[in-house]
């Protein structure tokens, strides 16, 4: 299950990051974070940037707002969507991911 909440007028959530997949998106749940597969390798902060872009376009917030707050250089990332609150975002995962179980 995956927990997003609020902290300090942002949601925050974890993902663990699959760099380097032949396709791109979200590809379920492991471990209490939000599974995002990359095509991207984990190499120049390209995964990580191609992790931003993507939680951006679906939860229709600028590339500027998303934040790896913890993670920089591991697979599990915790992430920061500034301005929003936890159950909007909520809301825009569940319709991208319908087949994850998240929890505010």
């Amino acid at each position: 299950m995956v927990i997003v909440h609020d902290r300090r007028g942002s949601a925050v959530f974890s993902v663990r990051v699959q760099p380097r997949s032949s396709k791109r998106g979200f590809s379920g749940e492991f471990d209490g974070s939000l599974r995002i597969a990359l095509t991207s390798p984990p190499v120049d902060d390209a995964a990580n940037t191609e992790c931003r872009k993507l939680l951006a376009k679906t939860l229709g917030v600028p590339r500027s707002g998303v934040h790896i707050v913890a993670g920089q250089t591991s697979r599990v990332k915790k992430i920061s969507i500034e301005g929003q609150r936890a159950e909007d975002v909520l809301e825009r995962l569940r319709a991208v991911a319908p087949d994850v179980s998240f929890e505010l």
